[in-house]
């Protein structure tokens, strides 16, 4: 079913040096992050100010990211500097691919889960301020990566007990869930069954995530037209929208983002869970699309905290008010056009 399943040595034509760029940019990029949230909170001020709740969820994903850096990057290299795969490498049975393989799962599944939970705090913030300002905390919000940790961790660790399976996937660098099954093999039932739960519960929070920033740009919309509306506070009350705008902004790039990098997963697993593979093209072709599947997954972990770095500077985040201004001043300007009434025909 998957020819490097089994394999001693990292393919032949393999160059490690794309791995360690990924390393690095993970490594600067998310420790980055962490420092700009440290420094927001001293910033201009004797004693730092205590976080917000979605200060909280922001370092909790960088933080997340970063481990999953630090523990998937080095087993890789490992294997490209020793030229042995994952399960050649451990001197014990193949240790090592399993504990790659279960790395991979829980910090895909923990950032996606997270990322939900920055959405849900923007949205309530902007569409429920009362109920947010009642029972969202940054204790509470603290409480959320302990609570995505054990659940993930419980979950990606069903295949250690049977439930699902991993699999070495080529150039022998890399292990995950394993996606499609032989019909001989006896456990194919609960192996694609797997492959296809751990897909939906990537695919549910997307889709979760996409919903509240809906919500939140529309509660963003009304925000700015009362604040319109009176003019006299208009200045006090844009200052207040500019923290939801800001956030909302940072939300909304991160989510199209693990949107691009999440997707192909999602969709690789659903066709390899139900489209026999006899129907399908090569196993070749097969392996390489998987596995481009899962390094477009691997790569949001890197792309986030440099979204959010990029966000934090003066000039990026002048441009984009400047740009949501014209846009919602051409969109009234057209609504005003077509409200008014029109000249009678003689």
């Amino acid at each position: 079913m998957y020819s490097c399943a089994n394999s001693s040595r990292v393919s032949v034509g393999q160059s490690s040096a794309p791995s360690w760029a990924l390393f690095g940019a993970g490594l600067v990029g998310n420790g980055l992050a962490l420092g700009l949230l440290g420094l927001h909170g001293h910033r201009g001020r004797l004693e730092p100010s205590p976080p917000s709740a979605f200060a909280v969820l922001v370092g909790g994903l960088a933080v997340t990211d970063l481990l999953g850096k630090t523990v998937v990057s080095p087993m890789v290299l490992a294997t490209y500097a020793q030229n042995r795969s994952l399960r050649a490498l451990a001197p014990g049975p193949g240790l090592l691919c399993p504990l790659f393989a279960f790395s991979m799962a829980f910090f895909g599944l923990a950032s996606m889960l997270q990322l939900l939970a920055m959405a849900l705090d923007c949205w309530l913030a902007l569409g429920h301020p009362f109920f947010y300002r009642r029972h969202v905390t940054p204790g509470r919000g603290a409480l959320v990566a302990p609570a995505v940790g054990t659940f993930c961790g419980a979950f990606c660790a069903l295949p250690l007990a049977g439930v699902g399976r991993f699999v070495q996937y080529c150039p022998g660098t890399w292990c995950f869930i394993q996606m499609a099954a032989g019909e001989a093999d006896p456990g194919a039932g609960s192996t694609v069954a797997f492959s296809a739960l751990y897909a939906s519960l990537m695919g549910l929070p997307l889709l979760a995530t996409v919903a509240c920033n809906v919500g939140s740009m529309r509660a963003l919309y009304g925000l700015h037209q009362r604040a319109k509306g009176a003019r006299g506070a208009r200045g006090a009350r844009g200052a207040q929208a500019s923290a939801p705008l800001d956030q909302l902004l940072l939300l909304a790039l991160m989510t199209v983002l693990f949107t691009i990098c999440s997707v192909p997963f999602i969709a690789r697993a659903y066709v390899r869970a139900f489209v026999p593979s006899s129907k399908m093209m090569d196993t070749t072709l097969e392996e390489s699309m998987d596995l481009t599947a899962l390094r477009f997954l691997s790569v949001n972990s890197i792309i986030d905290p440099w979204v959010f770095i990029i966000f934090r500077t003066s000039v990026f985040r002048k441009f984009f008010h400047k740009l949501f201004r014209r846009l919602l001043a051409k969109r009234n300007w057209w609504c005003c056009r077509t409200a008014a009434p029109q000249p009678a025909l003689r």
